[in-house]
């Protein structure tokens, strides 16, 4: 009988090889993915009422904290009296966080006035750099600068990417500062203003009836 062809070292029945990708590629791409925003399946997203076991818990009362703003202001917690949103953000003028500022910028007015709530952003960038982004951006509303990280330890805001990035975390807290929500989410910048509103609703007071309806409705 004929031999069967042999080419090199293998033969036509032989299986080919997988090289599986190199450490350093898998590691990078996840990078670049969670920066980019396709990588919803590494940012955990937690809606109404949740958290993580490192997030400020849903039902506590959240820190006190004061910082100053792109204007100058100094803005007490404990002093704001009213419903408030504290979105945690990773870096001024980055895309993502560039998007979640406009959000919740066109949105300020109505978060006013529907919710008699306010909004403040805060990062550790200085308050030089809050008062270009908020420039470049037209922000009516407060972003303040967390130098030292010390307001973000002080929620336990979790890390994101495997620990690499600051977390794209966003609170709301009722008037007597109760966190009543956490919503936790690098990838998709733009859902955080959605989900504080949905927040805001929750809690939102439910506008006095008028007393002698009841009464002319018999």
């Amino acid at each position: 009988f004929a031999r069967l062809p042999i080419i090199g070292s293998h033969n036509f029945l032989s299986k080919p090889i997988f090289h599986p990708p190199h450490p350093k590629m898998i590691f990078r791409s996840a990078i670049v993915a969670a920066l980019f925003g396709s990588a919803a399946a590494f940012a955990p997203q937690l809606t109404s009422r949740q958290s993580t076991a490192l997030n400020l818990a849903v039902g506590e009362t959240a820190p006190d904290f004061s910082l100053v703003d792109q204007n100058g202001k100094t803005v007490t917690r404990s002093k704001i009296n009213k419903p408030l949103v504290v979105y945690f953000y990773p870096a001024d003028s980055a895309s993502g966080c560039t998007v979640q500022a406009q959000n919740f910028n066109e949105e300020i007015k109505a978060i006013r006035k529907e919710y008699g709530a306010d909004v403040v952003g805060i990062s550790g960038q200085d308050v030089e750099s809050k008062q270009k982004f908020a420039s470049e951006l037209g922000l009516e509303f407060s972003i303040l600068a967390d130098e030292n990280d010390e307001v973000r330890k002080a929620f336990k805001v979790p890390k994101a990417a495997f620990g690499l990035f600051p977390g794209r975390v966003t609170y709301v807290l009722d008037k007597s500062g109760e966190c009543v929500s956490v919503y936790d989410n690098l990838a998709d910048a733009a859902s955080h203003i959605d989900a504080a509103k949905d927040a805001l609703e929750e809690i939102k007071p439910a506008k006095a009836g008028n007393p002698l309806a009841s009464f002319f409705s018999r």
